[in-house]
């Protein structure tokens, strides 16, 4: 008997769609032939979305629900905006959001073996596959995110433009500080940061910022390049790095500096310790 390995079960879902348990189904009754598998979903009618999943997703919405446990985001992808306004779309991902808050952390692929609330007989991949097919688009989900609230912190989200763009900040030291954290993610949204602070940009990153400051200081003196190089890294990092990024609201102040000069108004102390910033497609 042919062994049904999880590379094939991966490449018969990615090309039709269907989900995990048919796609077994399908290979082992057509002896790991993939093609005769998918013609047999074809003919019993599953997977006649088959064309349709090597489409693009590039349109869809993120959403957020949350318990008293965590807070969750969802991010589902289509190909156009039309079905994104589509109530059957619209409310699949309102099913997902608030069955995954109910949910602990968890893999997309875990997430999708998950049954559908509103239809217990399929998998929520499965019912994307219907869907799919009632739509005549693509459709993903694409990201499941997971954030646990923490006692002594302030866990805050921005949504913008339909959510299309999501950002959310956590600040520790106080339950209090939400309007500090949505303000933080407002600028999020707006300054796209990579990293929260220098510490957190990868060493082959630095590596490769520092050769390209060498590449345009030449024919100095060792020390000078080397100081050179260090400001060009500074500026690098003022501009990648959250911590270090100007306030958009207040210019004067870093979001390090900001973050402090609220610690000391509360007379506590206050770290930003993780922010997200998610945009659709990306």
């Amino acid at each position: 008997m042919t062994e049904i390995t999880p590379q094939m079960l991966k490449t018969l879902r990615e090309r039709t769609g269907v989900g995990m348990s048919k796609c077994k189904e399908a290979l082992t009754a057509a002896s790991g032939d993939m093609e005769l598998a998918i013609e047999n979903l074809r003919k019993a009618g599953i997977a006649t979305a088959v064309k349709k999943e090597g489409r693009e997703t590039k349109e869809g919405v993120i959403i957020a629900s949350e318990s008293a446990q965590s807070l969750v985001l969802v991010e589902v992808n289509c190909e156009t905006d039309f079905v994104v306004k589509n109530e059957r779309f619209q409310e699949f991902v309102t099913v997902l959001v608030k069955e995954a808050a109910l949910m602990p952390s968890c893999l997309v692929s875990e997430f999708l073996l998950h049954k559908y609330p509103k239809d217990p007989s399929l998998t929520i991949d499965e019912f994307r596959a219907t869907l799919v097919q009632a739509l005549g688009e693509n459709i993903q989900v694409r990201r499941v995110e997971f954030f646990p609230k923490k006692k002594n912190a302030s866990l805050a989200l921005y949504s913008h433009a339909g959510g299309k763009l999501v950002t959310l900040v956590e600040i520790e030291g106080s339950s209090a500080e939400e309007a500090l954290a949505k303000e933080i993610a407002m600028h999020v949204a707006a300054e796209s940061p990579e990293y929260l602070s220098p510490e957190e940009v990868p060493s082959r990153i630095i590596a490769h910022e520092k050769e390209i400051g060498r590449a345009q200081v030449q024919n100095k003196p060792a020390n000078v390049i080397d100081k050179i190089v260090e400001g060009k890294l500074k500026a690098y990092f003022d501009q990648v790095c959250l911590l270090n990024q100007h306030f958009v609201k207040e210019p004067s102040l870093t979001i390090s500096e900001l973050v402090a000069r609220r610690g000391k108004e509360v007379g506590k102390t206050l770290k930003l310790t993780q922010f997200l910033r998610w945009k659709v497609g990306q």
